[in-house]
């Protein structure tokens, strides 16, 4: 159990049965009456947004989630795989349950898992990815006014829309939030 007044950004409670990170938190110490703290947490398995308000000396249940930095392995027509890097534990996850971030995972990357109830809830995609265009058309210079874009396929099979210039086998950073070209990138 936590006080309301110990709740920070960060933290996960347990509300409606199930994990909330707080994302933000303001503390209230209006003229009359007790201290409060407006909280505003994200549900780690289903992303939807709830806003509280908690009197500072209130418990609330603070949810007990892990987080595990794995290596994402392969996935068969069912699973995830991931090995923890320390332990060496493998870790199954449904792809059914998390299919949007398919795009997302690269073989041999590190990524961190959240782990509630010994179930994992969350893979943590990193908000700028590197990938290796796939597929790409070639535009040729003069064709169109400037700030241009083209569609190119990442070898993960992700769609990203990019300027002309990017080429075939280059490789690009892109913004996993909004799927947008950040920028190319040497090497």
């Amino acid at each position: 159990m936590i006080r309301g007044g110990d709740i920070a950004k960060g933290i996960c409670l347990l509300q409606k049965g199930q994990p909330y990170i707080v994302v933000d938190r303001e503390f209230v110490n209006p003229g009359k009456g007790g201290a409060f703290a407006r909280v505003k947490m994200k549900s780690i398995k289903d992303g939807s947004v709830l806003t509280q308000t908690i009197m500072t000396q209130t418990e609330v249940e603070d949810a007990q989630v892990d987080t595990h930095t794995c290596q994402y392995q392969y996935a068969d027509t069912d699973n995830y795989h991931f090995m923890d890097n320390e332990t060496f534990d493998q870790y199954e996850v449904p792809i059914a349950e998390m299919e949007e971030k398919k795009y997302y995972l690269k073989e041999n990357e590190v990524y961190e898992l959240t782990i509630w109830e010994g179930k994992v809830i969350d893979i943590k995609i990193p908000y700028k990815v590197i990938f290796t265009v796939a597929e790409s058309e070639n535009y040729v210079k003069g064709d169109t006014v400037s700030g241009a874009t083209k569609p190119i396929v990442t070898e993960t099979g992700l769609t990203v829309r990019v300027p002309l210039f990017i080429k075939q086998g280059e490789k690009i950073l892109v913004n996993t939030e909004t799927n947008e070209y950040v920028e190319r990138v040497n090497g």
